[in-house]
């Protein structure tokens, strides 16, 4: 299904639940209101759309249109050794993201959007997947979402590294993806969030997940284990996802407050690099109206909301 627009501006379907390549659009920071409002319009319907051919954008020029969006945040709370203060590299230099995850929930100020640019690919593999976490609530049988609706769950940035560690290299993770590691918990942040956000834009319900899910308030560690496993099973259905297979000059924005990601690293030991900006977000608020509470770290230098 094709949608169009009275700009020329057309947003093709991937998938039943998520996902849409948007085509007629030179991202940039001159884009007309009408345009950037067209892009939100699709980015909220689709949860993740997709734009090819933006060989043209630079960090610059990427920075320029996402404050067209919303409020750039920092790069990332704790990383510090990045040239651009708003611009975050993904290199598989620094190790391979493979979990699925939605950007920076250990922090309360979860960034609203996030906007990916390939600069370099492998000569195979490297996909991204995403997953729609408001489908995923909505399919959710009556009793599990009586369950979710009232539970609250820890999230911190000190999750387990060393489950991903690839054991086949002696010395195991390298010298530059440790350092990188270290420098991510060299601050630690924990932040209780409701499992279930009403989203501040559609009003929809969607469950807040992923890999930095330390605990969930209230149960034991086998318990939780068993919960989150259950609940992640549900978001990452094959039926609730979207798959791209990268091109450089692609860009992706994603609804951070209403999905999940997943890098596979499936492209062997080839270089492979993206630039990513987040736009600041508002703090979650629960199906009862109660706002998610900071335990541990103040992220307040990360996002200006």
């Amino acid at each position: 299904m094709t949608l169009q627009t009275q700009n020329a501006v057309t947003a093709t379907k991937l998938g039943g639940v998520i996902g849409a390549r948007v085509d007629g659009v030179r991202l940039g920071g001159d884009l007309d209101a009408a345009t950037v409002a067209e892009v939100r319009q699709a980015l909220l319907a689709n949860k993740i759309i997709f734009f090819r051919d933006q060989h043209h954008l630079d960090d610059e020029g990427q920075l320029a249109f996402a404050a067209l969006l919303g409020e750039p945040t920092l790069a990332h709370p704790t990383v510090k050794g990045v040239r651009n203060a708003n611009v975050l590299p993904i290199d598989s230099e620094h190790g391979k993201a493979n979990s699925w995850h939605t950007d920076v929930t250990f922090v309360d100020r979860i960034p609203s959007v996030s906007i990916l640019r390939a600069l370099h690919l492998p000569p195979h593999g490297g996909d991204t997947t995403w997953a729609n976490t408001a489908a995923a609530y909505e399919t959710l049988p009556p009793s599990l979402k009586a369950l979710v609706d009232g539970l609250w769950a820890v999230h911190t940035n000190a999750y387990d590294y060393a489950a991903n560690i690839d054991e086949t290299r002696i010395g195991g993770v390298d010298t530059k993806s440790k350092e990188y590691r270290a420098e991510f918990v060299s601050e630690l942040f924990e932040t209780e969030h409701p499992v279930v956000r009403v989203h501040p834009e559609t009003g929809e319900r969607a469950l807040v997940l992923g890999h930095f899910v330390k605990r969930f308030i209230g149960l034991s560690s086998t318990e939780s284990a068993a919960l989150f496993q259950l609940l992640q099973a549900r978001v990452t259905r094959l039926e609730n996802t979207v798959r791209w297979q990268w091109r450089e000059g692609d860009v992706a924005i994603w609804d951070n407050r209403a999905t999940q990601h997943y890098a596979i690293a499936d492209y062997d030991d080839h270089p492979r690099r993206l630039h990513r900006i987040t736009l600041a977000g508002d703090v979650p608020i629960s199906v009862d109206g109660t706002r998610s509470t900071p335990r541990t770290g103040d992220a307040s230098h990360f996002s200006n909301l």
